[in-house]
């Protein structure tokens, strides 16, 4: 027995299941890129709503390549479990915000009539960067933004919309991407631009893009996942789930119509979500790298492996509150003592096992935002960053590849520059004032002489 609208009666009372009727809702909401973190996030969200009694935010999924997810769910009827992992044990719900999933190469006819619908007010996105179409500098890139780009298909909605006198669309950008919601605009201005020039007038009056913060763990769901999902739910769910207790979404209140009511279900909406995104890259994000690096360079595998680490706990917590935190801005009613608190709980949850090796991966492109503009500002007030720059030596030792293994677009670069370089010159190539990140945050002699130290006595 297979999840379904037919077998959901036969789930077991000590699961939550939606409260309302999933057949009567009209869907609201078309999302581009529904893979496990929308799953686990704003469709949760959204669910939540509906259940409080909100009606008409059903959301229809679209795959802009891949038909798996289509072929999880849709014999589901959109159904899927998601199990909240935490040290107090698993509580596992139903959501039923999710009615179907189109995979856009097959029916792309389809998916502009999602788009064109009166009854759609927002159109929202989990793509990932390269979704987005963007050139090394942020540009759109006018190759990759083709006719089964994301942007081709809101074209064509936008023209449906606009002829049949509808009103725009909130679009709304849930991935991480620094002032998301503007590049988005900036990006499908672009688009129109070049493609329907006589629709950039109408979007830009009638539609909106807020940005927004996203934040929750969501690890692939395994094979034993799934086995142990299907025990406690008597039947089999392919589209299964699984994440942490701990969410967050941060979004820009600039919507251009109607939208659920999230924030009464944990959102918050806010005029400043850029203090969030930056609190997050240098806080939760500057603290990941740092615990996946030097946790690597101590043997350990898990996050929750690291941090209960003793010789690691104090430099985490001197990152995120001695470092980060006081690098920043915050926005009214913004605690960032609290956050680093949470954050602290979240690493040492021992039931999501999140590998220190996934974290690591492409660190030559998250570390400008996660330490460099960190150590940027504390050295413009004079002051040095131990815990960052110990987080760095274990980078700059990792991207030689004596051990693991070095997922990086740069690998093939970093690895030239310790050949030719070697572990003296290293710290100079990569940070010095002509160094490859030197532009991003330029070493000190004191900064450059803290490196070569660690490095002399672990390399």
């Amino acid at each position: 027995m297979r999840l379904s609208t037919a077998t959901l009666a036969h789930v077991p009372d000590a699961v939550a299941r939606p409260a309302y009727d999933r057949a009567a809702q009209k869907a609201g909401i078309v999302h581009f890129g529904i893979g496990a973190f929308h799953r686990a996030h704003q469709a949760w969200y959204t669910d939540a709503a509906m259940s409080a009694g909100e009606r008409n935010w059903g959301i229809i999924g679209v795959s802009l390549r891949s038909p798996d997810v289509a072929q999880q769910m849709n014999p589901q009827d959109g159904l899927y479990s998601l199990s909240e992992r935490g040290g107090d044990g698993t509580a596992v719900r139903i959501i039923g915000s999710v009615q179907r999933v189109l995979v856009a190469p097959e029916v792309p006819q389809d998916v502009v009539a999602a788009l064109a619908s009166p009854d759609t007010h927002i159109v929202s996105f989990t793509i990932t960067e390269k979704g987005y179409c963007r050139e090394a500098g942020g540009t759109l890139d006018a190759t990759l933004a083709g006719p089964q780009s994301v942007y081709a298909y809101l074209a064509q909605g936008f023209a449906t919309r606009k002829a049949a006198g509808l009103p725009g669309l909130t679009l709304l950008c849930c991935d991480n991407l620094a002032n998301n919601g503007v590049q988005l605009e900036r990006l499908m201005t672009a688009y129109l631009t070049a493609h329907a020039p006589d629709l950039v007038a109408w979007f830009a009056a009638h539609c909106t893009c807020p940005s927004t913060m996203i934040d929750r763990i969501v690890p692939a769901t395994t094979a034993e996942d799934r086995a142990a999902i299907a025990a406690a739910l008597g039947m089999a769910d392919e589209a299964a789930v699984v994440t942490e207790p701990f969410s967050q979404w941060v979004i820009e209140d600039n919507f251009a119509g109607p939208r659920p009511s999230w924030e009464q279900h944990g959102a918050q909406f806010t005029s400043d979500v850029h203090a969030f995104e930056t609190a997050k890259l240098r806080m939760l994000n500057g603290a990941h790298s740092a615990l996946a690096y030097l946790g690597l360079e101590r043997g350990h595998v898990y996050v929750h492996q690291a941090i209960a680490d003793p010789s690691l706990r104090p430099l985490i917590e001197t990152l995120m509150r001695h470092e980060a935190a006081t690098s920043l801005t915050p926005a009214p009613g913004q605690d960032l003592n609290a956050y680093a608190d949470a954050l602290l709980a979240r690493f040492a949850n021992p039931a999501l096992n999140h590998k220190l090796i996934q974290i690591a991966m492409d660190g030559s492109q998250k570390i400008p935002q996660r330490w460099l503009e960190t150590l940027a500002f504390h050295q413009r007030a004079g002051q040095q960053c131990p815990a960052i720059l110990g987080a760095l030596a274990a980078w700059i030792k990792h991207i030689r590849g004596d051990a693991d293994p070095v997922n990086d677009p740069m690998a093939a670069q970093l690895a030239a520059l310790w050949h030719s370089e070697g572990r003296d010159g290293i710290v100079a190539a990569l940070f010095g004032a002509d160094g490859l990140f030197g532009t991003n945050w330029t070493a000190s002699a004191a900064d450059v002489a803290f490196l070569n130290a660690r490095l002399a006595s672990s390399c």
